[in-house]
């Protein structure tokens, strides 16, 4: 079975624009539950331990950024340089596909005006039809795993998830989520499950590439390994960027 780790990056409300950051991202981790389980969760750990002696440290963007909670010690340039290098060769080996959505909220509200749709809710759409495509027409070979919020966007995500069961998506039916996606459940980041911290790290360096900011190491990492078609063309398949110059996106398997 393939899981799903979701994660997101910026605000998806569109009553407020951070003119510093004026997207929302949803990303995807694609990885083989079994890696997930094993391989994945081992190499994360024995990475925590290596840097901080412990493995109940999360992952978190933010507070690596803010060198808080558990990583203060990033205030140190050499550890920091340590750390840096040693998580991006990490991340190079890993074995995982990235899929992502990233909505440009004032072009998105300048477009659809009161129509519209919830950032969130749009990049799910997009990120359950590409995850159905890598799948295939295997029956329950998909799970997806998404963070834990607040009460009011779980449920939200609960009435989002059972609508593209019932109406599927522009390109998807209905049946064919059910049959291939056995559900979606949600996680808290404190559960330190290594897909979802992985899908953290990947979420914000594909928004400052989308916004054109300086690229690091990590994001030419994470260009790596979005999904690809045939051709090896990822726009479209791993990263799909709205709204488009022309018409709706189309889904591309």
């Amino acid at each position: 079975m393939k899981v799903l780790f979701l994660d997101e990056s910026g605000d998806h409300n569109l009553a407020v624009i951070d003119p510093q950051y004026p997207i929302f991202v949803l990303v995807g981790i694609i990885v083989d539950q079994r890696y997930a389980e094993g391989e994945l969760t081992q190499r994360l750990n024995a990475f925590k331990r290596e840097m901080f002696g412990a493995e109940d440290i999360v992952l978190h963007t933010s507070d690596i950024a803010r060198n808080r909670y558990g990583f203060e010690k990033l205030i140190e340039e050499d550890f920091r340089r340590r750390f840096y290098e040693g998580l991006n060769a990490l991340m190079r080996e890993l074995d995982f596909r990235v899929v992502a959505c990233v909505i440009r909220k004032e072009d998105h509200l300048a477009r659809y005006g009161v129509a519209a749709l919830d950032p969130y809710m749009l990049s799910l759409d997009i990120l359950v039809e590409r995850f159905c495509f890598d799948v295939g027409n295997v029956a329950g070979g998909g799970l997806i795993v998404a963070e834990k919020r607040d009460p009011v966007l779980n449920h939200q995500l609960e009435l989002a998830w059972l609508n593209l069961k019932i109406q599927g998506t522009r390109y998807l039916r209905a049946t064919d989520i059910e049959k291939r996606i056995v559900g979606l459940t949600t996680r808290r980041k404190s559960a330190n499950l290594a897909g979802l911290q992985l899908a953290d790290l990947v979420a914000n360096p594909i928004g400052r590439a989308v916004l054109g900011k300086p690229t690091k190491e990590d994001y030419r990492i994470i260009e790596g390994k979005f999904r690809r078609s045939r051709a090896g063309q990822h726009l479209g398949f791993g990263l799909v960027v709205l709204p488009k110059n022309q018409g709706p996106a189309p889904a591309t398997q």
